[in-house]
């Protein structure tokens, strides 16, 4: 969506000049436009055909809550609704259109579990979203991305047309769309984050023997990737088979890869089972990992960036 403040009056003077550069536009391929609601937002609804696809690769269940930013006629927030039983929150500058939704959900009789605000959707608290979805101009999907990192590990994010640049998507897919002309003509293009915990730093056995030196384990992250290395007195091991969705963590080290670390992110906490050795020759022991204290000074959305 796209604030047109003071945009009709512009308009009026400057029909003719409007209208060759529309034509203009109109011809570059990937290039969206938004057509005009009655309030003060311009918008492009996203087709349902690409909505109840969105919905679906989120896996939207009744235990979420959806919020749509930029949530125009309301649709995707009412389709999570009705069609997969969430509860949700539309966002949106437009107050004919938050109007027009909050009506749509009480004649569903769905209006005890949507609600559409009238809000900047760069000021909305995400913080109770499971599912985020958006349809938005790539620069507003670039100046969301830091607060979207910092949702709850497992979050889902999914978006219409426009990607998040150099976060690349768990997920994509493309769906026919006959008749769709903005954007891309006659298909939406999906994509499907799941938002990652922050491990970017150096972190420490907390759990080893009294007596017997600490493993150290240093990660270097970006976005849902990473790499890193484990120290343990004078050795030094690179880490492999690295894998991080949502708060699952696992990698292998070792010769061989012989060890195999799986577990889970909590904050400044990493738990999990260590499993060294292979065939029926397997040994199994819990590790714990705390963050280094001087690590926590680090900006959170650095890893990210």
């Amino acid at each position: 969506m796209v604030p047109t403040n003071g945009l009709r009056a512009f308009c009026r003077r400057n029909t003719g000049v409007i209208a060759r550069l529309m034509l203009i536009l109109l011809a570059l391929p990937g290039v969206a436009f938004a057509q005009k609601g009655a309030g003060d937002v311009v918008y492009e609804p996203t087709p349902q055909a690409a909505v109840e696809e969105m919905l679906r690769m989120a896996n939207v269940s009744k235990d979420d809550f959806v919020i749509d930013l930029g949530s125009g006629d309301g649709r995707i927030v009412l389709t999570a609704a009705k069609e997969f039983g969430a509860r949700g929150l539309g966002v949106d500058l437009d107050h004919y259109l938050i109007q027009q939704s909050n009506e749509a959900a009480k004649r569903e009789g769905i209006a005890d579990r949507v609600k559409f605000v009238e809000e900047d959707l760069f000021k909305t608290d995400l913080s109770k979203a499971t599912v985020l979805t958006l349809y938005l101009l790539p620069w507003m999907n670039q100046k969301l991305r830091p607060k979207i990192l910092e949702l709850k590990p497992g979050t889902r994010v999914v978006a219409h047309d426009y990607d998040l640049n150099e976060w690349k998507p768990d997920e994509k897919k493309k769906i026919p769309v006959p008749g769709k002309k903005l954007g891309y003509p006659g298909q939406s293009r999906l994509c499907l984050w799941i938002v990652p915990a922050s491990i970017d730093g150096e972190w420490i056995q907390s759990n080893n023997q009294p007596g017997t030196p600490a493993w150290d384990f240093e990660f270097k992250q970006r976005f849902q990737v990473f790499d890193g290395a484990v120290k343990l007195s004078e050795h030094t091991f690179r880490m492999v088979e690295t894998n991080l969705q949502a708060a699952r963590l696992s990698f292998a080290f070792g010769k061989d890869a012989s060890n195999h670390f799986d577990g889970t992110v909590e904050g400044d906490r990493i738990s999990g089972t260590l499993k060294t050795g292979s065939g029926n020759d397997v040994t199994t022991a819990p590790l714990i990992l705390t963050l280094k204290k001087e690590e926590q000074s680090v900006t959170p959305a650095s890893p990210h960036s």
